[in-house]
């Protein structure tokens, strides 16, 4: 299921590329930023779904309590017994800043949403999506 989650993440960044592309020049309008948002939230909602799945099937401890979701980030970059580390570190602490994201946007009215807090992560989206491919295939080899 693991590849399905990821054709969706492609199918996600695919649909929003022309938005992203323009944002690297003009700043996004309140509509264009708020598509962006639920972007950022899409993404991460679907990287999280690949790591509950390794936490269940490969770990069999699936996470609880009010830390989950940062605990299962933080999971993902160490090794257990039965699995390899899924992330090297840097990757981790760049989806910790789309963790965070995950936090605000569904906490804050759209009228809050700030691009220049936003724009580093939405202008990184995509080669952080291309890394986070890389360390699933290396992953899935081992």
């Amino acid at each position: 299921q693991q590849a399905t989650e990821r054709e969706q993440l492609q199918r996600l960044l695919s649909g929003i590329h022309p938005l992203l592309s323009r944002c690297r020049d003009t700043a996004p309008n309140e509509i264009e930023l708020s598509a962006l948002a639920a972007t950022l939230h899409s993404f991460y909602t679907g990287v999280e779904n690949i790591f509950k799945r390794v936490s269940v099937e490969l770990d069999g401890a699936p996470v609880h309590g009010d830390n989950w979701h940062r605990d299962l980030l933080l999971r993902m970059k160490s090794p257990t017994a039965h699995r390899p580390a899924l992330l090297p570190e840097t990757l981790h602490d760049e989806l910790l800043e789309y963790l965070r994201f995950r936090h605000v946007f569904r906490h804050a009215y759209s009228f809050d949403l700030d691009w220049r807090k936003m724009s580093p992560l939405v202008l990184k989206l995509e080669e952080t999506f291309r890394q986070l491919e890389r360390a699933l295939d290396v992953f899935l080899k081992n």
